[in-house]
Parts: structure tokens; sequence; C-alpha cells
């Protein structure tokens, strides 16, 4: 059930007639197998085709161990014969980024002897995974600039099946993965690897190759890349980009750099400012509660409710009172929709600041629990903050006289 595919001969046939020779399901979907096909099936990093057969729309593509292709489709198809149509854009897109990796990771390999050990074309980037590392910055420029000179001397890129005993006449990049006849895609005096995927005929219709971000990946290099009709979109949207930056900063390209690093440079002097600012706010916070405080004996019962004020400075407010001095602290906090907690208790007090917590918000549904000097939680419903104030009150009041 061998489906010729007539990608391998033309990958700008996007036009073709074919005969069903099976129907099946396929994930539930409609498919049918034909004895011919322009559709490239998914694998080798490279995505499937789509289109239409009989202007019923191709989902999905697959091949078969038994050399069949499968194609998924929207709705059933009662024809026996088809017209295949496939879509250009989306096959020109993928000819441009598969040619485009070839080139990048003979460039690598050139350049810092790191080999491609894996690579995924996407919806919208590329990537290459390298063995090496330890690359360096200029490296990575270097395989870059190399690459794009080879796409603009417009080499040839062609294709060929040779037996597996030929190979050894061959130098290619990596030993092929399948058994049986080879097909080698070549890039004239640069690059010969074993691939099945479907390319371009000369390197210069790749157009422009851009790396657009780098990563350490399992121990190598995550490369991220752009060709063709997706670099001169990214171009465009980087230079939007810069425009609307330039526009907002009130300054040209060239001196959007020394305007950033100044307005970092003054956003850090301001946090700092802002930082000196809340602990003083803190310390007369913390005299004002002190003072209010009931008292249980020598220990002080500090309860407050904040709004839309920065949890941690609750909780900072909450570490510095109990260092100040015996003290049980019940804070709730009103803000994001929610209710939170922080209760804290001064060392040494003999009263389990977690199970009052846990046990308060049982009432409510909420969550929450902690050691017996610092316990966190909170409630779904704000308007039960003051709830579970009130229930943890009573608890250590109660703690407070039995031990009394």
């Amino acid at each position: 059930m061998t489906t010729q595919r007539l990608y391998f001969d033309d990958a700008y046939l996007t036009h073709f007639q074919a005969r069903v020779v099976k129907r099946l399901e396929w994930d539930g979907h409609p498919a049918v197998i034909l004895d011919r096909t322009a559709f490239y099936p998914e694998g080798g990093g490279q995505p499937a085709d789509q289109g239409t057969l009989n202007g019923t729309p191709v989902l999905d593509v697959q091949a078969q161990d038994d050399g069949s292709i499968v194609h998924v489709l929207e709705r059933p198809l009662s024809e026996d014969t088809v017209e295949g149509r496939v879509n250009w854009d989306r096959r020109y897109d993928h000819m441009q980024q598969h040619t485009g990796q070839h080139i990048l990771s003979q460039a690598f390999l050139r350049v810092a002897e790191a080999e491609t050990i894996g690579f995924h074309l996407g919806a919208t980037t590329t990537t290459i995974d390298l063995d090496r590392g330890d690359l360096t910055p200029d490296e990575i420029a270097r395989a870059e600039e190399l690459a794009n000179r080879v796409i603009e001397e417009n080499r040839e890129v062609s294709a060929r099946f040779v037996e597996r005993l030929d190979l050894e006449r061959v130098t290619i990049r990596r030993p092929p993965k399948v058994n049986g006849p080879i097909r080698l895609v070549e890039i004239a005096d640069f690059d010969v690897v074993p691939c099945g995927g479907t390319h371009v005929r000369r390197t210069g219709e790749v157009g422009l190759l851009a790396i657009v971000r780098t990563e350490r990946y399992k121990g190598g290099w995550r490369i991220t890349f752009v060709a063709g009709r997706r670099a001169r979109a990214d171009y465009r949207r980087r230079r939007e980009l810069l425009a609307q930056l330039g526009e907002v900063l009130t300054c040209g390209d060239d001196d959007l750099i020394p305007r950033v690093e100044r307005l970092l440079a003054e956003q850090r002097q301001l946090s700092s400012a802002l930082r000196k600012a809340q602990e003083r706010l803190l310390s007369v916070d913390a005299e004002a509660l002190w003072n209010a405080a009931s008292s249980l004996g020598d220990v002080r019962l500090i309860r407050a409710v904040f709004d839309d004020r920065d949890v941690e400075l609750v909780r900072k407010l909450a570490g510095m009172l109990r260092e100040q001095g015996p003290a049980l602290i019940l804070f709730g906090w009103r803000g994001e929709g929610k209710g939170r907690f922080v209760f804290a208790a001064t060392p040494g007090l003999n009263v389990h600041m977690g199970n009052i917590l846990r046990a308060a918000l049982a009432e409510v549904g909420g969550r929450g629990g902690g050691r017996p000097e610092w316990a966190e939680g909170g409630v779904p419903d704000p308007a039960r903050v003051a709830d579970v104030l009130d229930q943890a009150q009573r608890a250590i009041l109660n703690t407070w006289s039995d031990t009394a």
C-alpha cells in the first residue's frame, strides 16, 4: 500500500490527481490513503502540509510504517478519484525554514564544531539543538554570518536517492536513520545530509536567516531562528517596537540604550528611597500597634486588618513586632479579591499559631497553618477576614485562660 511521494521529485508541486485506495478513521476523524500524493507527512522535525482533497480540508498528514500516507480530513470523502491542492504558503514557508536549518547546522559545524542533535520547525520559529555547551557569542555570530553568506551565494539545492553502500563515497553531515535507499539533500559545495523533507531549489530563496534567541539546553545550546518570510516579518516587528520605544522615550534609535540605562538608574534610586521610607513607616506602624494593643499579662495581643497593602510589608511588620517583646500578632489583609492572614508569636509563648489559624479558617472555608511561632493562610471571601480574626482571638483567650 506504499503511497508514491510526489514531493520527492518536485517540492513545488501543489496540484495533483490521485486515487483513493483505502478509507479509515484517524483520531476520530475520517481519513484516506491515496496511491500518490504531493502532501508532506509530519516527520523529521517538519510539520505536515495542509490543503484540500476535492475541496475537503486536510487537517493532518501522517506516514505509516508500511509506506502509506494517511490524509486526515475534516469530513468524509465519498469520491474514489481526488484532486489535491497543497497550501502553498505553508509549504513554501516550511521549505525556507528547513533549508535554512540545513545551512545553519552546517555553519555551526564549520565555525564551532557543534553538531545538530535536534530540530523542530514550529509555527513561528525554528530551533536546532547543538551538542556543545560552551558556545561563545562570537561563534554564534560567525555561524549566522556564514549561513547568510551561503544564502547570498544562491547555491543549488538538490536531492537524490542513493543505496546505503554508496554512502561510503559521500561525505555527509550525519548518518541516516532509515534502512534502504537514502535520500540525500545537498547544498552545493557546502552540505550533504540524509533528509526526507521539502526544500527550495537554491539557497537564495531562503532570503535571510536571523538567530532570535539562544539558551542553554540539556548540556548544550538551543538556537532559535527565523528565515525567509518569517525573518522579514520579524524585522518589521522589531522595527515597529523600536519606533514605539523611541516615541515613548522621545529619542532616536542610537539614544535608546543610554536613555533606558538612565531610567533604570533612576528607578534603582527611587526603589532604594522607597524602601527606606517604607521601613520608617513600618517603625511608626509598629509603635502605634504596640501602644494600642491589649495586654495578656506581660504579653501584647496585637490585631490589625490591612487593605491593599503589600503582603511582604505585612510579614515584615509582624516580624518586627514579635521581636519587640512578648507578643501575639493577628494580621488580616484584604486585597486582590481575597483575604490573607499572617499570625506570629514571640518564641517561647505557650500558643500554637499554626493550629489556631487552621481551626479559624476551617470555620469559613479557608486554608492555612504553620508553626507555633508563624502561620499564614487565606480565605476566598475577603469579607470574612474579621470573622477569622474574631475566632482566632477567642481561641487565644481560651488558651490563655486555661494556662493562667
